[in-house]
């Protein structure tokens, strides 16, 4: 699938602020095999006074911006195009659950796709008792590792409701257990702590997900949104498979990826510093077009 991906972030502060600096991961990436990014362009107003864009630990693509004059706004924009492959399930050649634990032993590399860095506790993502004892309870007829992963993707879409209001980007994984109910970023953390507490590697993937309306309706603008799901460590046969559980399914070619990390902490679209008094609104709009 070949696809055209706009997406735009407004920031409007309610004050004047002063020395911006933020860190911003929006830009998609190539990934063999998976998706390859044919054109990428990342633009701010106003513009910054310096930008540089660099490869993080995971290979992430982060640009950082700094802002010297005053403003009362900021404005992001992506456009990029990128190829996906239409991925089919694969062949479960994926071991049981104590034999994965033996591979990861003999799993000496640190590399970035190493899965040491995916099973303990990370920022956003701590183990919890709870959610460890549903994931067991979820995973106990799973006959391998990845029928144990797509049998916990099933339960978080079956027990947990899709509810904006109930969470925000800061709410821990422990109280949307409590709640079952969230968004997106939430189901992917929660099947995170998940795995890594019955002993499987499980990192967060940060990306676009197109949306196609119900027969009959126009397409909207900005209907499209940015998306997060679940990449799951399946053994040395079949390696890092996607997850997304908020449509309780495998990743496919309607999935844009971004980046991943160990939680959205790693991920995150921007982070930075500023100096103001007053507050700011947020707006998002994303687009993703297949080409024909």
């Amino acid at each position: 699938m070949l696809y055209d991906v706009r997406l735009q972030l407004n920031y409007d502060y309610k004050a004047t602020v002063h020395g911006g600096r933020h860190l911003v991961r929006v830009a998609p990436i190539s990934v063999p095999g998976v998706q390859r990014v044919i054109a990428s362009s990342l633009r701010f107003e106003p513009r910054p006074q310096r930008e540089s864009t660099f490869a993080d630990f995971f290979g992430n693509l982060a640009t950082t911006v700094t802002f010297v004059e005053p403003q009362d706004s900021l404005v992001i924009r992506l456009t990029a195009r990128v190829q996906v492959e239409d991925i089919l399930i694969p062949a479960d050649l994926s071991p049981t659950i104590p034999v994965l634990h033996q591979e990861i032993a003999r799993y000496w590399s640190v590399e970035p796709n190493s899965p040491h860095h995916f099973m303990a506790s990370s920022h956003r993502v701590p183990l919890n008792a709870d959610i460890t004892a549903y994931a067991v309870a979820n995973t106990l007829d799973s006959q391998s590792v990845f029928a144990a992963a797509n049998a916990l993707c099933l339960a978080i879409h079956r027990d947990f409701a899709y509810d904006p209001k109930a969470t925000d980007v800061e709410t821990p994984p422990s109280k949307v257990f409590a709640l079952r109910k969230g968004v997106c970023q939430d189901f992917a953390h929660v099947m995170i702590a998940g795995l890594r507490g019955i002993g499987i590697p499980a990192g967060y993937v940060s990306g676009f997900l197109r949306t196609i309306p119900p027969a009959g309706k126009p397409r909207l603008e900005g209907a499209d949104a940015m998306h997060a799901w679940v990449r799951v460590w399946c053994g040395q046969h079949l390696g890092w498979r996607e997850f997304d559980p908020t449509n309780a399914m495998m990743a496919g070619a309607d999935h844009i990826s971004i980046g991943h990390g160990r939680d959205y902490s790693d991920i995150s679209p921007i982070v930075g510093v500023l100096k103001t008094h007053g507050s700011h609104e947020t707006k998002q709009s994303v687009d993703v077009l297949r080409v024909d």
